[in-house]
């Protein structure tokens, strides 16, 4: 998935709880689960399953001294690893549950390394006795309980990047992210107008299984001329940040220009998308402050003047070849060919002349696929056209 749409899904299915304001309030939540956490390298013959429910929510993990539950995600991987269908095993009760996993653990695979992630929480003992692990009021007659929670089993190599250290690093490079603290990158407004920022239309979301950071300079536009129909027009730029501690997903960060964000946090208009993705391998931490760090203080710091020369570049940059040529030696389908240069003109209202038109003719076809992987593949492509115009210029 690109995480430009993702950001809009993000906004839709994020509970309360894992929405923040500030990037103060959510850096300090990620450093509270850190302290509270710790990863562990242990065998596959030291998973122990026990069922104390009905369902698979009622599992544990019995361990020498305590009991650990499990999340819904790293059940999946835990099933994954017993060589058992989660999805099957969700429909059955807590024991049989319990049996299949035990079973798969001893014989479905030989003794191997697992990394494991469990984190310290505190929760709900009912008057039966059952753990409440979800937030919310206590029941008449409960009381406080701390609880071990496994977040995650990995490879033993899992090269985890702490969500805190990508949330202060975020934060010391960009500022708080809210207007009230004068930080030059913040959540993004609806249709370009500022409004208050409340836990409805944040773009800023933390959870058990990843976080994610959308950051819009919407205060300092690039002016673009010609934009369309010969007059000027404005773009802003926008910066995304996605981690998981759990293995749901890779460390990376995008970033483009774009024309608005609206209300439900979708992303129009973006032009010059560029990505990079970090596996968690195990050099997966060196390469965060080695590689991403250096992007992003370079793009927090950097004035909007060398963009719009780029963008003035590319307007510039006559197709002077046949324009079926042109798609053809950059390895475009005839179809592809056919759709873009039809939704340039219908869009722009003219035939694709610039590199600037391919770009955005490319983008906007992108915004159509029906697959978020062919998506993310010609923003690429649409972005390519201002590097091209670039070395044109040179």
């Amino acid at each position: 998935m690109t995480h430009i749409s993702a950001v809009s899904k993000q906004w839709a299915s994020r509970p309360a709880a894992q929405r923040f304001v500030s990037l103060d309030d959510m850096a300090a939540q990620a450093k509270t689960d850190r302290q509270n956490s710790t990863g562990k390298v242990v065998s596959t013959r030291s998973f122990e399953f026990k069922a104390v429910g009905d369902d698979h929510k009622g599992l544990v993990i019995q361990g020498p001294s305590n009991q650990h539950q499990i999340t819904n995600y790293s059940f999946g991987q835990l099933s994954a690893l017993a060589k058992a269908p989660a999805g099957y095993l969700r429909t059955l009760p807590a024991e049989l549950v319990a049996d299949n996993l035990n079973y798969g653990m001893r014989f479905n695979r030989d003794a191997e390394d697992v990394g494991v992630l469990l984190t310290r929480k505190v929760g709900h003992i009912a008057p039966g006795g059952d753990v409440q692990v979800s937030p919310g009021a206590a029941l008449d007659g409960s009381m406080s309980a701390q609880y071990i929670e496994l977040r995650a089993a990995t490879g033993p190599n899992y090269g985890r990047v702490w969500n805190s250290d990508v949330i202060e690093a975020v934060r010391n490079t960009f500022g708080n992210g809210t207007r009230e603290t004068g930080s030059r990158w913040q959540v993004p407004g609806e249709f370009r107008k500022q409004v208050p920022i409340t836990n409805a239309n944040t773009t800023f979301y933390y959870g058990d299984r990843s976080m994610m950071i959308y950051l819009a300079d919407e205060q300092n536009d690039i002016e673009i001329p010609n934009r369309r129909g010969g007059t000027y027009g404005q773009l802003a730029r926008g910066v995304i940040f996605w981690n998981s501690e759990v293995g749901e997903e890779t460390l990376g960060m995008s970033m483009f220009l774009y024309d608005y964000t609206c209300m439900n946090r979708n992303i129009w208009g973006v032009r010059d998308l560029q990505e990079v993705r970090i596996r968690h391998t195990a050099s997966a931490p060196d390469k965060w402050i080695e590689q991403m760090e250096p992007i992003a203080t370079r793009l927090a710091n950097s004035s909007t003047e060398g963009i719009r020369e780029v963008v003035v570049a590319a307007q510039a940059a006559k197709i002077d070849e046949d324009l079926d040529a042109f798609f053809k030696r950059r390895q475009f389908t005839k179809p592809q060919a056919t759709a873009i240069k039809a939704t340039h003109e219908r869009e722009e209202g003219r035939p694709i002349e610039t590199l600037w038109d391919m770009s955005v003719a490319t983008s906007a076809y992108a915004r159509d696929l029906k697959w978020e992987e062919d998506k993310m593949a010609m923003e690429r492509r649409g972005g390519e056209f201002l590097t091209l115009a670039e070395k044109w210029a040179a």
